[in-house]
Order: structure tokens, then C-alpha cells, then sequence
């Protein structure tokens, strides 16, 4: 072979092996890298259902819906409960009398504190019974009593808790609260037991004082709009039914558990 068909082939060929090296390095490099995991898509959580901050005077400075908790009204308050000038200030008979309940119902006070309202519901519940709920073993006491004092044996003192009823599930007709909801320490955890303690289409009658109006002459943690009422009642599955409004300084709310 002559020099230059030599020179010739050894050229071609390193031209080859050059062209060949050029397409590797152009040529997609396979990844082994894992691809990512797909991201799941969690549903938002659900907030506190309290928030903290300090107290104001007449509260624990703890919160339900931005409505701080009231402090809770102790024994020593009983004389307050069963003042005479009540009827006049807040028409109890009024009230009373609106409650709508049948011969054999079983009816829930609770924060019945004295039993003030217990003894005067209890003749509208000849078959039935009014179950005198309070966490406070001096009133159920005093309410033990006064039970014997005025002979009246469908009255049944029942000892709560700050978070549950302590009542069994679907045996309430009805529940009354007269201006205790605003103490609870535990809004939630009491309004789910008593959503357990009511048969489907209980109802609930909520007596407050009324926030709205600024001639309530009662301390602003001791009141409730009846927006803030609903709000509350409404995030735990109570339908609201009606504001009577036949009272001087309360709200007069029904709920009721959906049937």
C-alpha cells in the first residue's frame, strides 16, 4: 500500500472513531434517578376549636368562636337565683310558660343551679321528669332539699361535668339552659353531649341575655347575641328553629336536633 492510500485509511478512520464519540455525548444519557413520589393532597385541618388569650375581668380567657368564656356563677350565688324581684326583671313565667312540652317529656335543666326553673317546669311534666343537671354538688343540695320542702318527686338532681352530661344517649325529650350556656368551660364537648343525650328532633330552649341591647343591665360576658347563639349551636348540627322573643331582657332561642 502506497503512503498516501495509508495515510488516507488512518485518516478516515480516526475521522470515525471522533464522529462515534460525538454521538455518545450527544445522545440522551438514560436516568436512574427514582421519579418523585405524586404529592397527596390532605384536606385542611380543622382549627382549635379554642383559642387563648388574657383574661378580661369577668372571663377565663379562653374562647369559642371569639366569644370568651364568662366565669361560672358559684353556690354563694343562690340568693341572686331566687331573688323576688326575678319575675319582674326577667318574667320567668313568661318563659315557662312558652316551653312546649307534652305530659310525658323529659326534660334536661341544666345549670339548674337552685332549681328555680326545675320545680316550675315540673307540673308540665306530670309523666315525664325534669332531670336537674349542675356540676356543682351544692346546688344539687340545696335543690334536693327544696324537692322535699315542696313535695315534688319528678325532679331528679343530676351531678355533669364540665364536659359531658353524664346522661345516656337518646333519653331527652328537650333541654332547657337558662343564662349558664356563656360559663361553660367546655362549649363544645357539652353541646356534642347533649346532641348525644337528645332524641332526633329534641329541642333545646336557650335563655340569655340579650348582647344587642345596652339596657340589659347585666355584665357583657354574662350576655350572648343571638348571632354568636347560633354560630355556636349551628357548628355542632343543631338547627336553629325560632327566637321567641317574649322576654324584657332575654333571648328566648330554640334549637333542635335534626330528626
Amino acid at each position: 500500500m502506497s503512503r498516501v492510500a495509508l495515510f488516507l485509511v488512518l485518516a478516515l478512520a480516526s475521522a470515525l472513531a471522533g464522529w462515534t464519540w460525538l454521538a455518545k455525548e450527544q445522545a440522551p444519557q438514560k436516568d436512574n434517578t427514582p421519579p418523585p413520589a405524586p404529592t397527596v393532597s390532605k384536606p385542611p385541618a380543622e382549627p382549635p376549636p379554642y383559642t387563648f388569650a388574657p383574661a378580661t375581668r369577668d372571663g377565663i380567657g379562653k374562647f369559642f368562636h371569639g366569644r370568651e368564656i364568662a366565669q361560672v356563677m358559684g353556690h354563694p350565688a343562690i340568693g341572686w337565683l331566687e331573688r323576688g324581684e326575678r319575675e319582674q326583671e326577667e318574667a320567668p313565667s313568661k318563659a315557662i310558660a312558652a316551653i312546649d312540652l307534652k305530659p310525658t317529656d323529659v326534660i334536661a335543666d341544666i345549670g339548674a343551679g337552685s332549681g328555680y326553673y326545675s320545680f316550675r317546669i315540673s307540673p308540665k311534666v306530670p309523666q315525664g321528669k325534669v332531670v336537674a343537671v349542675d356540676i356543682q354538688q351544692e346546688m344539687l343540695d340545696f335543690l334536693r332539699n327544696k324537692s322535699v320542702e315542696l313535695k315534688i318527686t319528678n325532679v331528679e338532681p343530676h351531678l355533669g361535668a364540665i364536659d359531658d352530661l353524664k346522661l345516656p344517649a337518646a333519653t331527652l325529650d328537650a333541654a332547657l339552659m337558662v343564662d349558664a350556656y356563656h360559663e361553660f368551660s367546655h362549649p363544645r364537648e357539652m353541646l356534642t353531649s347533649l346532641y348525644q343525650a337528645l332524641k332526633p328532633g329534641g329541642r333545646i330552649f336557650l335563655l340569655e341575655f340579650r348582647a344587642e341591647d345596652p339596657n340589659v343591665p347585666i355584665k357583657a360576658l354574662h350576655k350572648m347575641t343571638e348571632a354568636q347563639a347560633r354560630l355556636e349551636f349551628e357548628s355542632l348540627g343543631f338547627r336553629f328553629v325560632s327566637n321567641l322573643r317574649p322576654l324584657p331582657w332575654q333571648h328566648f332561642i330554640i334549637f333542635e336536633r335534626p330528626r
